[in-house]
């Protein structure tokens, strides 16, 4: 017998969370999670009945197919797995076909482009430690990123570059930054993310940004301050829309959130300030009639779905 098809009934309510958020998309609040392949939300946005081979669940099906089901639910993802490579025309061929096209997108940059200097880790292999030559490359973004994906631009809400903390200043990494915005063309929407609290001080990175109609991401991370006190930065609202990834709680480490909160299936911590700063963002944009990405992971409570279930049943209609 095959315990996985006499799974309990599921107390998530999918289908009211898919009104909920599609209400708010038609504001141009679009809200979801950072990546989407987590077994952990079987029974609660995924139909485990849909992924068995054989009698049996399938990860292999589960991990090929689950963006449909995804899609009905969510309006918007972020892709975090293309941080770590320049994907390639086949596989946006079959991202993009996998899942209905109302499902947008927001896309990480390849580190290739953000990073200066490659970490001493051993998936660098011989380039850890060395300084990457790619970094912030006008010609590597353009035909490695940028024109592999122009076909699918309209399914990309923004594609967000993550810089890493870094040892520069906020003076030389504003110095970097700019040409290479000059130069890229504004086809898409951009966003940026710093892991480096001090940036936020002053007034040179968000200026920065703000000439080239890029967004800052409010980010909570480690050593970042949390989203309450980042929203609370009037200039840090820099383009005509919104980034926001609710990734960890302030002060906690992501090693120690994935061997905490894993496998994902419940909210373990809830954060009552995180959560309202998003309510807080959601009711400025609308008010502002601008647009907002505001993307969940997994880490901040344990469960990205239930925490955005509980942000939007506390979110005023």
């Amino acid at each position: 017998m095959n315990l996985s098809l006499f799974q309990p009934p599921s107390s998530f309510d999918k289908e009211a969370l898919a009104r909920r958020l599609r209400a708010l998309a038609d504001r141009r609040i679009f809200i979801g999670t950072s990546s989407w392949k987590y077994d952990g939300w079987l029974d609660q946005i995924y139909t485990r009945d849909r992924y068995l081979s054989r009698g049996k669940f399938s990860q292999k099906h589960f991990e090929a197919e689950c963006l449909a089901e995804f899609a009905e639910t969510f309006p918007i993802v972020c892709g975090d797995f293309s941080f770590y490579q320049f994907p390639t025309p086949a596989f946006w061929k079959k991202l993009f076909t996998s899942a209905p096209e109302p499902l947008q997108f927001a896309l990480k940059v390849p580190e290739e482009v953000t990073m200066e200097v490659f970490p001493k880790h051993p998936r660098y292999g011989a380039r850890a430690g060395r300084t990457n030559e790619s970094y912030l490359s006008v010609d590597a973004f353009r035909a490695l990123f940028l024109e592999p994906l122009e076909q699918y631009r309209s399914r990309i809400a923004c594609l967000i570059f993550e810089f890493g903390a870094r040892g520069a200043t906020v003076e030389e990494f504003v110095e970097n930054i700019v040409p290479f915005f000059d130069a890229v063309p504004a086809t898409f929407r951009y966003a940026v993310e710093v892991r480096n609290r001090e940036y936020l001080m002053g007034t040179a990175y968000f200026d920065a940004l703000r000439e080239h109609r890029a967004a800052h991401v409010f980010n909570a991370w480690t050593k970042m301050p949390p989203l309450h006190e980042q929203i609370a930065i009037e200039r840090a609202f820099t383009a005509d829309f919104t980034v926001v990834r609710a990734l960890l709680r302030a002060g906690r480490a992501y090693e120690t959130a994935v061997e905490t909160f894993a496998p994902y299936h419940k909210i373990q911590d809830e954060n009552p300030e995180g959560r309202k700063a998003l309510r807080d963002v959601i009711a400025r944009m609308t008010a502002e009639r601008r647009s907002a990405y505001i993307f969940v992971n997994n880490r901040f409570e344990g469960n990205a779905p239930e925490t955005i279930r509980a942000l939007v049943d506390e979110t005023p209609d």
